[in-house]
């Protein structure tokens, strides 16, 4: 590609000639700091008497796209973004990456450091997600980003191949003293399970291959997945068992900075075109390998068999200490070489009669998927969509014995998740010591209890039940913790940091709530017109938004001082339409939505949304905060102007995306702020809303 010199033309700026930029703005869930950043530049640019188009990656997909004449002709190109934005394009020119906040917040500082940045060489110059621009002070780190990468890849492969195993085993297995739980050779079952068993053998790869890929972009792909491969294969490096998911974590890790790593390296032109192809992916991946099967293996097997040799001398100790032990070491890892080693100890004795601790062992088996699937149903706000989901699954494969299941809660919040396994799984041990019950089968779950293998039936489920609610309840506890301290160290700049002063009035003290007036024209079951308040201008009648937006759903003044009461203060403002089924449902989505980030925008906005049939067809609340609501926002500030979008499942696409873009372009205009926080009443909030194309 043909490209302009990197330095920008002399004099450029207000007096002199006005540089050519290019920018792209991205975020990984709320889509409005996407158009929010892309505004910020445009208006910032344009003061400074630049040029500047801006490329928007939302959900919806790429839009006002870069063309390779906008490149070739580019002075500069400024990445606002929180996550993956192809760099590759803009070889040869002065790229400045940073946080999607940054664009938000500092547009001009950034149209500054744009002009000093350094050119792009297409030979990685740093990890693949974004820098911390600074002032976002929320911005996860290139570690988090990476994990959550590998987490998401690995989730459909734990789903996957955890029921195909389930479920050939509910429906074609049966227990067999020598051989757990059996499934006949050549049956149709079988080969159901093995296909199963595919899907969990490449799960572990998959996880450290996409944290690599993360970190080091396609280069670091073939020896993250490798190295996670090594890693699971404990016959590799003289070990009963592979290290698991925390092995695969480790290995995705230093494949990606070996990655990037091996790329600073200086090499001749000759050789740069074949380096990203063949000579880092044969590199990396020889020398991670060796040194995975050298030097971290042999500590591995050395941990196995010293286990083995611990477990070996507490056979005559107390079976409650003995069950508390193997519980512990069963959910540490799942089926990493400490959960091997238990699961190896208790199935060896049942030849020989003792078939105890294999007990121990099965009424722990099941409590980290069982665990971890109750904890989402009992505070589901605390989870993502694809976490409830995953959650499901886990409860599922808990029930056949599928330890597996928690993997992507323990990858994904290591810190909580692997304490609160252990914690169960010690108790679940412990009432099984307790109680002595049996386990005729190398096998554990509920399943085996079904199908006859276990003594003490009663026993065992009291055991699993215990563990598994002590999981679930420890689970919760810690990630409310963890989020509390995160959003409490979040505010922390805020607090600090003087914001600049505001030049939007404050809200009339006395003002009242706009009346409902006439429903929506598009809205389905829409209700019966009520007595409006607003002036006699016909300004209760207008629709905004395409109609979802009307004086129905319009308060000029928040009564509710937290986020959590002020979002359900605006899904009741909504249900006045009739178009919402569940308030208490479509309340729960909403704060799960800002259990994954916040809907808080900066500049005295917050945008809450949720997707969900709560609701019959899309409906869009407004409402102001005199005081303004601490919503968790980039800049400190808090929400003064507060917009909810709800919007059933159908709906959830393009429609929904146009109105957050909508939203969150207009309300970059300084003025239309004020003037929106000094309208007097309702229906001179309408009248300025009215201004939204």
């Amino acid at each position: 590609m043909t490209t302009s010199p990197a330095d920008p033309p002399k004099g450029a700026g207000k007096s002199g000639q006005g540089l050519k930029l290019l920018a792209v703005t991205a975020c990984p869930t709320g889509i409005a700091h996407t158009y929010m950043a892309a505004e910020k530049l445009a208006q910032a640019a344009e003061s400074l008497g630049h040029e500047i188009k801006v490329e928007t990656q939302g959900s919806i997909g790429a839009e006002n796209v870069l063309s390779d004449n906008d490149v070739k002709d580019a002075d500069g190109v400024i990445i606002a973004a929180d996550k993956d934005v192809d760099r590759s394009r803009f070889v040869g020119k002065r790229v400045l990456a940073v946080g999607v906040a940054e664009g938000i917040h500092h547009p001009e500082r950034l149209i500054e450091r744009v002009r000093t940045a350094p050119v792009h060489s297409g030979d990685g110059d740093g990890p693949r997600t974004s820098e911390a621009g600074g002032a976002g002070g929320r911005e996860r780190s290139v570690a988090y980003k990476a994990l959550m990468n590998g987490v998401s890849y690995m989730i459909p492969f734990v789903v996957a191949g955890g029921l195909l195993i389930a479920i050939s085993l509910a429906l074609g297995g049966h227990a067999n003293p020598e051989g757990g739980l059996v499934i006949p050779d050549g049956s149709f079952w079988k080969h159901v399970n093995d296909i199963g068993v595919v899907g969990f053998t490449l799960m572990v790869p998959v996880l450290s291959g996409y944290i690599a890929y993360a970190i080091g972009d396609r280069p670091a792909l073939v020896p993250g997945m490798i190295g996670g491969w090594i890693a699971n294969t404990g016959s590799l490096y003289d070990s009963k068992a592979g290290a698991g998911f925390i092995g695969a974590i480790v290995t995705g890790f230093l494949a990606g900075y070996l990655v990037l790593w091996i790329k600073k390296v200086r090499v001749p032109k000759s050789v740069q075109p074949i380096m990203p192809v063949i000579v880092i992916p044969i590199v990396a991946t020889t020398v991670l390998g060796l040194f995975f099967i050298y030097v971290i293996g042999r500590p591995i097997s050395w941990v196995f068999t010293h286990l083995t040799d611990l477990l070996g001398g507490m056979t005559g100790s107390s079976a409650v200490l003995l069950g508390a032990v193997l519980g512990l070491m069963i959910a540490f890892d799942m089926g990493g070489p400490v959960n091997k080693t238990a699961f190896l100890f208790g199935a060896g004795l049942i030849a020989s009669g003792n078939q105890t601790v294999m007990g121990m062992c099965a009424a722990a088996i099941p409590v980290m998927p069982l665990g971890q699937g109750l904890a989402t149903l009992i505070r589901k706000r605390l989870y993502s969509e694809q976490e409830r989901e995953t959650g499901v699954a886990a409860l599922f494969m808990g029930l056949f014995g599928i330890s597996e299941g928690a993997i992507p809660f323990a990858a994904a919040r290591p810190a909580q998740v692997i304490p609160a396994n252990m914690l169960g799984g010690a108790v679940a041990g412990a009432v099984a010591g307790l109680t002595g019950l049996t386990d005729a089968v190398p096998h554990g779950g509920p399943i085996v209890a079904v199908l006859g293998a276990v003594g003490g039936v009663p026993a065992f489920f009291l055991a699993v039940a215990a563990g598994s609610v002590v999981t679930a309840l420890a689970t919760v506890a810690l990630v409310d913790v963890a989020e509390r301290w995160k959003d409490g160290a979040a505010a922390v700049p805020s607090q600090v940091r003087e914001p600049a002063p505001s030049q939007e009035p404050e809200p009339e003290p006395a003002l009242a709530g706009v009346g409902a007036a006439a429903a929506s024209r598009t809205g389905a079951g829409a209700a019966a017109p009520v007595t409006a308040t607003a002036d006699a201008d016909g300004a209760d009648e207008r629709e905004v938004l395409s109609g979802y937006l009307t004086a129905q759903t319009v308060k000029a003044r928040l009564e509710a001082v937290d986020k959590e009461a002020a979002i359900r203060e605006m899904a009741e403002l909504a249900a006045r339409t009739g178009r919402v089924a569940d308030v208490d449902e479509l309340v729960r989505v909403a704060l799960a939505r800002e259990a994954q980030g916040t809907t808080g925008l900066g500049e005295e906005i917050a945008i809450p949304h949720a997707k969900t049939d709560a609701v019959t067809s899309p409906v869009v609340a407004f409402a102001r905060s005199a005081e303004g609501i601490d919503w968790g926002s980039l800049d400190g500030t808090r929400a003064k102007l507060v917009f909810m979008i709800s919007v059933p499942e159908a709906a959830a696409g393009d429609e929904h995306l146009r109105i957050l873009a909508l939203l969150s372009r207009k309300l970059m205009d300084a003025d239309f702020r004020a003037r929106l926080l000094g309208a007097g009443d309702g229906a001179g909030v309408l009248g300025v809303l009215g201004e939204i194309p």
